[in-house]
């Protein structure tokens, strides 16, 4: 039977892996429960707007036999982005070194690769997204093994490729995957530093 959606106070009984305040709302990022989340996600990823994220043609059950195959893993993990205990993101980080990407350029053991998917915007919010991905970002950077973050949007997501160069990431080379042509990207723990500490003059 499938489970229902998630509530608010299913959220709140998740365990909080991090969390800091974003503007006037506090942030939260959760585990994603692959059951309990399913008909959030699913109708998240079978929009037109999510067509790069790669399921729009998935059926329910492709989208949870994905997250059910991630939900064990030690190297890939799936979380939620809450705003004042509203989903707002799909965020998905990942190891490098134990990912296909890791294959396509000189994966180090410092790197953290990432993944997000934003909620359908019910009010578009000015710099909403780049408050939100430097939120992300901090949140990677509390671990101190990690110094190098990675994205890989596909290519031909132009609107992906700006956001990435305005927060921080330096292009890389175009890479080929199994699934996509990929743009690769980095942003390292000490230009992202001295790009805020810039910032906070």
């Amino acid at each position: 039977m499938t489970q229902p959606p998630s509530t608010l106070a299913t959220y709140d009984a998740r365990p909080t892996v991090y969390t800091e305040q974003l503007g006037t709302e506090q942030l939260r990022i959760v585990p994603l429960v692959p059951d309990e989340d399913l008909d959030l996600v699913y109708a998240w990823v079978k929009e037109e707007r999510a067509r790069f994220w790669g399921m729009t043609e998935y059926s329910r059950k492709d989208v949870l036999e994905v997250y059910h195959f991630l939900d064990p893993l030690e190297t890939h993990h799936a979380f939620l982005v809450l705003l004042d205990g509203e989903p707002k993101a799909l965020f998905q980080t990942y190891e490098p070194l134990h990912d296909p990407v890791g294959e396509a350029y000189p994966a180090r053991v410092e790197d953290v690769g990432m993944h997000l998917l934003l909620a359908p915007a019910k009010q578009p919010a000015p710099d909403f997204t780049p408050r939100l991905v430097s939120a992300l970002i901090r949140f990677l950077f509390t671990d101190p093994a990690i110094d190098r973050i990675i994205v890989e949007p596909d290519a031909r997501n132009s609107k992906a490729v700006r956001r990435l160069e305005t927060t921080c990431f330096e292009l890389g080379p175009v890479i080929q995957l199994a699934e996509k042509e990929a743009q690769l990207a980095f942003l390292t723990r000490e230009r992202f530093e001295k790009i805020a500490a810039f910032k906070n003059r």
